[in-house]
C-alpha cells in the first residue's frame, strides 16, 4: 500500500513538473520579456495587487466585530444556521453570486435607485463586494474559532484586577488573534488574487482586469502564447511565494465542525450587545439578499414554457465531472497521507512536514497557471478537444487534493494515536488494516467526497481553457446566459446550481452543534 502511495505521490508531482516544463517553454515559445516594459503588463498587475489588498482588507476588517459578537453574545438566536450559510457562501460556485449581484446591482439591478449615480458593477466596485460576500464568512468562522481559545482564566483574571475595555483587548484578544490575522489577511489575498470567474464576469475592461483573466484572454482570444507565460509566471512568483511563507506559519481549522462552546467571557455593555446585534442581522441580509433574488428573478420565468432540457445536459456533466473529481480526490487524499503517518510514527518530523507540503504543492500555483503549463505542453501532441474533458476531471482533482487532505488528516492521526500500535502489532494486512480503518473514517470521508464536490462541480477556470464547445458544465452555461443579457434564465441555472450545493452541503455539515451555552455570568 505504501508503495502505491509513493507511486501516487510521484504522479501527482509530475503533473506539476510538466506543467512547469510547458511553462518554461517546451514548444520552443518561451515567456516574452518585453511585456515587462508594456504600461498593460504594469497596469494588469497593479489592479491585480489593488483589488487583493483591498478585498483581503475589508473582508478581514468586516468580519472582526462580528466574530467578536458571536463570540461574546453566544446565545444569539440563528448562530448555528448563519455558521452553516458561512460556510456555505465560501464553498459556493461564484456564477451562483455574481447572477444574485447582477439582478441586484446590474445596470437595471433592483437596489440601483438606492445606490450613488456614478455606481458601475463592472469595475472595482463590483469585484470588491463579490470577494467580500466569499471571503467574508470565512474570516469570520476563522476569527470566531480562534476566540474561543482565549482560555477561561485569563478573562477572570482581567476581572479581578479590573481591566477597562481597551486593556482587555490589548492583553487578552490581540495576543490571541494576532497570528490568524496576519494568516487570514494573506490567504484571503492570494485567493482574490488568483481570482478568476468574479474579474472575468465583473471585470470592466483593461482597466479592471487580472494576471489570471489575463492569461485567459492572452491564451483563447489571442492566442499569445508567450505574452499568457509572461503572466503565468509573474502569478506564479507572487501568489507561490506567499503562499510558501504562510504554510510555514500553519493553517487554521476553517473546515472543521463547529464544537460546543462552554467558555465563560464577560458580558458586554449594553451598547456594544446592541452593535453586536446590529452588525450580526446585516451580515444576515447581506449573505441572503443575493440568494432570495435569485428566486424571484428565476419566478419571472414562464415555468411551463422554461426550456427545462437546456439545463439537463449542462447539470448532469458537471456531476459527472464533480464526481469523478471528488472519488479520485478522495483516493488519493488517502492514499498521500499513508507515507505521512508513518514518517509520523517513526519520529521524522521534518520528513513528515516535506511529504505534507508535496501533498498540498497543487495550492502554490493557482489552476490557471497549471492549465497554461499543460495546455502549451501537450497542444502540439494532443488533440485537446478530444481529450479536454479529461484534463478537466484529473485538474480539477490536483486543486482539490489539498483540501481533501486537509479533511482526511486530523481524523487519521487521532486514529494512529489510538489504535496504530495495536494494529502493528497484530500485523494487519494492508487490507485489513483499510477495513478496520474505514469504520473509525467513514464521516470524515464522506465530508471529503462532498467537499470535494462542491468545489468541482463549481469549476469555471479550468473548463474554460480545456473545456468542450458542444459539452458546456452548468457554471459554463450560466456565463453564457449572464454574458449575453439573457438574466432570467441565468437565475434559473443559479438557482439549479445553488440548490445541488445546498443539498451537498445538508450532507457534508450532519453533525449539528449542540448549543446549548449556559449562561454562567
Amino acid at each position: 500500500m505504501l508503495v502505491v502511495a509513493l507511486l501516487v505521490l510521484t504522479g501527482n508531482i509530475a503533473v506539476s513538473v510538466l506543467a512547469f516544463q510547458g511553462l518554461i517553454g517546451f514548444s520552443g515559445q518561451g515567456a516574452d520579456l518585453s511585456i515587462f516594459s508594456d504600461a498593460y503588463f504594469w497596469g494588469v498587475l497593479s489592479f491585480s495587487v489593488k483589488q487583493a489588498v483591498l478585498s483581503a482588507v475589508l473582508s478581514v476588517m468586516l468580519a472582526w466585530p462580528v466574530a467578536r459578537g458571536l463570540y461574546f453574545l453566544p446565545t444569539l438566536r440563528g448562530q448555528q444556521s448563519f455558521l452553516r450559510l458561512c460556510l456555505l457562501a465560501f464553498v459556493m460556485p461564484t456564477l451562483v453570486l455574481i447572477t444574485g449581484l447582477v439582478v441586484l446591482f446590474g445596470r437595471s439591478g433592483w437596489l440601483l435607485p438606492l445606490l450613488p449615480d456614478d455606481w458601475n458593477l463592472y469595475g472595482l466596485h463590483g469585484i470588491l463586494l463579490a470577494h467580500i460576500y466569499l471571503n467574508m464568512p470565512f474570516a469570520i468562522r476563522m476569527l470566531r474559532q480562534q476566540y474561543n481559545n482565549i482560555p477561561d482564566p485569563a478573562w477572570r483574571l482581567a476581572l479581578q484586577l479590573k481591566l477597562s475595555h481597551w486593556q482587555r483587548f490589548c492583553y487578552i484578544e490581540l495576543p490571541v488573534l494576532r497570528p490568524v490575522l496576519v494568516m487570514l489577511l494573506g490567504f484571503v489575498f492570494i485567493l482574490c488574487f488568483n481570482s478568476f470567474a468574479v474579474v472575468l464576469a465583473l471585470g470592466g475592461g483593461p482597466q479592471a482586469t487580472t494576471l489570471e483573466v489575463a492569461i485567459y484572454q492572452a491564451l483563447k482570444y489571442d492566442f499569445n502564447i508567450p505574452e499568457a507565460l509572461s503572466f503565468a509566471w509573474t502569478q506564479l512568483i507572487i501568489a507561490g511565494g506567499l503562499f510558501v511563507v504562510l504554510y510555514r506559519k500553519g493553517s487554521g481549522g476553517w473546515l472543521s465542525v463547529d464544537l460546543p462552546d462552554s467558555h465563560w467571557r464577560p458580558l458586554p455593555g449594553k451598547w456594544a450587545g446592541v452593535a453586536y446585534r446590529t452588525g450580526y442581522g446585516l451580515v444576515w441580509v447581506f449573505l441572503l439578499l443575493p440568494l432570495v433574488s435569485l428566486v424571484f428573478q428565476a419566478a419571472r420565468n414562464d415555468l411551463l414554457e422554461f426550456d427545462y432540457l437546456a439545463l439537463l445536459q449542462p447539470i448532469l456533466l458537471s456531476a459527472l465531472l464533480g464526481i469523478m473529481a471528488a472519488c479520485l480526490s478522495v483516493i488519493i487524499g488517502y492514499l498521500l497521507l499513508l507515507p505521512v503517518r508513518e514518517a509520523r510514527y517513526r519520529g521524522m518530523t521534518r520528513r513528515q512536514w516535506l511529504l505534507e507540503w508535496l501533498a498540498t504543492h497543487t495550492l502554490i500555483a493557482p489552476a490557471m497557471v497549471t492549465s497554461v503549463g499543460l495546455y502549451v505542453l501537450l497542444l502540439p501532441q494532443t488533440d485537446l478537444d478530444q481529450y479536454g474533458l479529461v484534463l478537466v476531471v484529473v485538474l480539477n482533482t490536483l486543486a482539490v487534493v489539498p483540501f481533501v487532505v486537509q479533511q482526511l488528516r486530523p481524523r487519521l492521526l487521532q486514529y494512529d494515536a489510538q489504535y496504530d500500535q495495536l494494529v502493528r502489532n497484530l500485523k494487519f494486512s494492508p487490507l485489513l488494516r483499510l477495513q478496520a480503518e474505514l469504520p473509525y473514517l467513514r464521516q470524515v470521508l464522506i465530508n471529503a467526497f462532498a467537499l470535494g464536490l462542491l468545489l468541482a462541480i463549481g469549476d469555471v477556470a479550468v473548463f474554460a481553457i480545456f473545456g468542450h464547445q458542444d459539452l458546456i458544465t452548468l457554471p459554463w452555461l450560466i456565463y453564457s446566459y449572464a454574458g449575453t443579457y439573457r438574466m432570467d434564465e441565468a437565475a434559473m441555472a443559479s438557482l439549479v446550481l445553488l440548490l445541488m450545493c445546498a443539498g451537498l452541503m445538508k450532507l457534508f455539515v450532519v453533525q449539528k452543534l449542540p448549543y446549548k451555552v449556559k449562561d454562567k455570568r
